[in-house]
């Protein structure tokens, strides 16, 4: 079960204590259990300052803590503090990493039920997609929309994600497809070969939705294997 750590302290010398976090960062590097630090400062008392650290376990953290670099950092950090810090310690329950959810419900939705029309909900009104494969690499979402309509009619793709990785507003995602090709795409008719194949996406999210969306399928395989293209 991932664990969490909360560190609370009061300070006004909060450029000192970023500058501590480096170090500590640095001084642990290939050593640590840790696997996300934060800092935070409260922005009605800017002397209250939370940092929050994150393990996958509370056994690790425990490795963590008995790190010497760690020790030695947490004696430096106190000397920048008003008092001793307080720390709160969380078994997290639950951890929903909201632009992922977006992304997964545009791959379900979009691609695996075959509806473009259900970008309209899961992507901005400015929404762009990138993608080698279509018209141009920088579309809007209604010539996307009208573009991947072809590629449905044609393969009825059913999209598994293999893995998601998210940071910040850009959620990357690693996948693998199968098919049919049932009807004509970009001029070659339908052969009635089973495909699959793998791809990676990147999206940039905001305010809940999709902004942004970048493409990167083995359209080369794809090509082999309705026979457009022969393997050298």
């Amino acid at each position: 079960m991932t664990f969490v750590q909360i560190i609370d302290c009061k300070t006004d010398r909060v450029d000192e204590m970023n500058q501590l976090l480096d170090s500590w960062a640095e001084a642990t590097r290939g050593k640590r259990t840790a696997t996300h630090a934060m800092m935070g400062r409260d922005r009605s008392d800017s002397t209250h300052v939370l940092e929050i650290v994150e393990f996958p376990s509370y056994e690790e953290a425990m490795e963590n803590s008995k790190l010497p670099e760690t020790d030695r950092i947490f004696r430096e950090m106190t000397a920048l503090c008003d008092g001793e810090p307080t720390f709160t310690d969380l078994d997290v329950v639950r951890d929903e990493q909201l632009n992922k959810l977006v992304v997964r419900s545009f791959v379900e939705e979009v691609i695996n039920n075959g509806d473009p029309s259900a970008a309209d909900r899961l992507c901005t009104g400015d929404y762009r997609e990138h993608d080698p494969s279509l018209s141009s690499y920088d579309v809007d979402l209604a010539t996307a929309k009208a573009e991947n309509q072809e590629l449905f009619d044609a393969f009825a793709p059913h999209c598994v994600i293999e893995s998601l990785v998210a940071e910040g507003d850009t959620v990357c995602m690693r996948m693998s497809y199968r098919g049919h090709h049932r009807a004509a795409y970009k001029g070659i008719e339908a052969t009635g070969r089973d495909l699959s194949g793998t791809g990676q996406a990147t999206f940039r999210c905001e305010g809940g939705k999709i902004a942004e969306s970048w493409w990167n399928v083995d359209d080369l395989g794809l090509m082999r294997q309705l026979g457009v293209v022969t393997q050298e």
